[in-house]
């Protein structure tokens, strides 16, 4: 465990550098934080948090830079509790109510106007639709001749379908329709819901063939959706402006990894913890990011993991506010998705 002084020393050290990203010597801290001593007392320090590992000297004659281990101790015992700023959340609700119509904009949007706010990479996982119950099937009207076939889950996922309304056919037909498929299988999952069932929806409904066909055709394809999850990207280029990526070589393979959402999939996957959780640097199990952060917030409707949300960015990343807004995101996403499953 360090001091009382060393830790006042390394948190200092560590505010200045997410700051400014500058190697930060003694007489930069004396100067900006009063902590009491001299700038000698500080480069001895500054010495042996160098020598236990929670600092590295990058140059033999500048200043230090924090380590993954500093990090490390900077985020699991020295920061402080924060919330999430009025004008954040007013940000985050006037960027829903503007952007969002449909639950299957809600995941895209989210990763916008988190990348945002953080300046960062944001990553959102959408619910695994392999795993969802059937909730209902839902006609949205277009124009006058076509109607929207709506399909949605339990989760919050929807698939839909442009219709054409068959001549002779009303609203008022397609929303009885609606209701007798909805009361057959709502709950279902989508691995319980058989051809045979359909088929004698069909046969019951005596139904225009061509609407009903459309109608089962949407069905299908929610329950043929790929199992594995969708992820959404937001603020990719962000990371082209920190100065830790200014090596061209370096921020390629962040970018290509980017790129390949299987890939995604396992680096979300790898802590479905409760809560918010930083992995930092070397913590990282792919290479290609161990020179970031990952923060990261699994979300949960009705007690199941449906999803998660992630920024990732460099070590010298702002962790209080973007844990901050996580613990945000966490309460409320799964209320945000109950509220467009709604709409």
């Amino acid at each position: 465990m360090l001091d009382e002084r060393k830790r006042r020393v390394l948190q200092a050290i560590i505010n200045d550098y997410i700051s400014t990203a500058e190697p930060i010597g003694s007489r930069t801290i004396a100067r900006k934080y009063n902590l009491g001593v001299s700038p000698a007392t500080i480069r001895n320090e500054m010495s042996d948090l160098e020598m236990l590992g929670y600092l590295e000297q990058p140059h033999t004659s500048s200043g230090r830079i924090p380590s993954a281990k500093g990090y490390r101790f900077y985020v699991d015992c020295l920061l402080a509790p924060h919330s999430i700023s009025d004008k954040e959340a007013c940000l985050i609700q006037q960027w829903y109510e503007a952007k969002v119509r449909r639950i299957d904009e809600l995941f895209q949007e989210t990763a916008k106007v988190l990348s945002k706010i953080t300046n960062n990479i944001s990553l959102v996982m959408a619910p695994q639709a392999s795993e969802s119950k059937f909730k209902y099937l839902q006609f949205l009207p277009l124009d006058d001749h076509r109607v929207i076939a709506v399909v949605v889950t339990n989760q919050g996922l929807m698939e839909n379908k442009v219709i054409d309304i068959p001549e002779g056919t009303t609203y008022d037909d397609l929303q009885h329709i609606a209701v007798r498929v909805n009361n057959r299988l709502a709950g279902l999952d989508f691995k319980q819901i058989k051809f045979s069932i359909m088929d004698e929806i069909k046969q019951d409904l005596l139904a225009d063939s061509a609407i009903m066909q459309y109608a089962f055709d949407t069905v299908n394809q929610a329950m043929n959706q790929d199992k594995s999850e969708k992820v959404y990207l937001g603020g990719t280029t962000h990371l082209l402006n920190q100065p830790e990526f200014q090596d061209v070589d370096k921020i390629k393979n962040i970018l290509s990894m980017l790129e390949e959402e299987k890939l995604l999939c396992d680096i979300l996957h790898m802590r479905d913890n409760d809560g918010v959780i930083v992995t930092i640097g070397q913590e990282n199990k792919y290479s290609g990011i161990q020179d970031c952060s990952v923060v990261q917030a699994t979300y949960r409707i009705e007690g199941q993991v449906v999803g998660t949300v992630a920024i990732l960015g460099p070590t010298r990343m702002e962790y209080g506010k973007t844990m901050a807004i996580l613990e945000f995101m966490h309460t409320h996403l799964g209320e945000l998705i109950k509220k467009y499953q709604l709409k």
